[in-house]
């Protein structure tokens, strides 16, 4: 079974959100052209409480951009962003949700980021995403969404290492772009780990 992957299609990732990626907004009508084509539709969702500790307001004197130690592990400083129940962190309104399958939380502890859609990113608890694709049979999973130099990369390498045939399909991807060639560096290594990249209009 194949089943295709929408990674943070959230309103705070969308132009006019608290941490817009560049043309974020564009990916929305191709995933709803997608949709259709799977067997299986999942999707992922920031979902952090409000004092998370990736908030650089979260910090005295720390600005979005900067890096700290959380917990033991290097975090970039964002702005607040997909807090719990809030505007921002619901999917965004024109994506056809009713044919979303099922929808997994990530960022829910405070002391750890969540980038992939399948663990944190100190691997230490699993969102239950890939236990959940095991279960439904899957084999080939398509990944698209916000954003490509985190989240989507970080949930791609992820797929791979789980052992998923996994392709990225790149027009229906936006990246953040902090340094200019980081979605550029995401597609690359993507790739070098076993990633097959792909195009919407090729998926049959």
């Amino acid at each position: 079974m194949r089943a295709l992957l929408l990674i943070d299609l959230q309103n705070d990732f969308c132009p006019f959100g608290a941490l817009p990626v560049p043309e974020g907004d564009e990916v929305i009508p191709i995933a709803n052209q997608l949709m259709d084509r799977f067997d299986l539709v999942i999707a992922t969702q920031d979902w952090h409480p409000a004092n998370h500790g990736s908030f650089a307001a979260n910090h005295p004197w720390r600005n979005p951009g900067g890096v700290i130690q959380l917990d033991g592990l290097e975090q970039i400083l964002w702005p607040i962003h997909c807090v719990q129940d809030s505007f921002g962190a619901e999917l965004v309104a024109s994506l056809q949700q009713s044919k979303i399958n099922r929808i997994f939380t990530k960022g829910t502890d405070p002391l750890i980021d969540s980038y992939s859609g399948f663990f944190d990113n100190g691997h230490r608890k699993s969102t239950g995403l890939g236990e959940f694709l095991r279960e439904q049979g899957v084999d080939n999973l398509y990944i698209m969404g916000l954003a490509l130099d985190y989240c989507v990369k970080f949930s791609v390498l992820d797929a791979l290492e789980l052992g998923f045939h996994t392709y990225l399909i790149l027009d229906a991807c936006r990246a953040v772009n902090l340094q200019p060639e980081d979605g550029a560096r995401a597609v690359q290594l993507m790739q070098e780990k076993g990633a097959i990249i792909v195009y919407s209009n090729d998926i049959p």
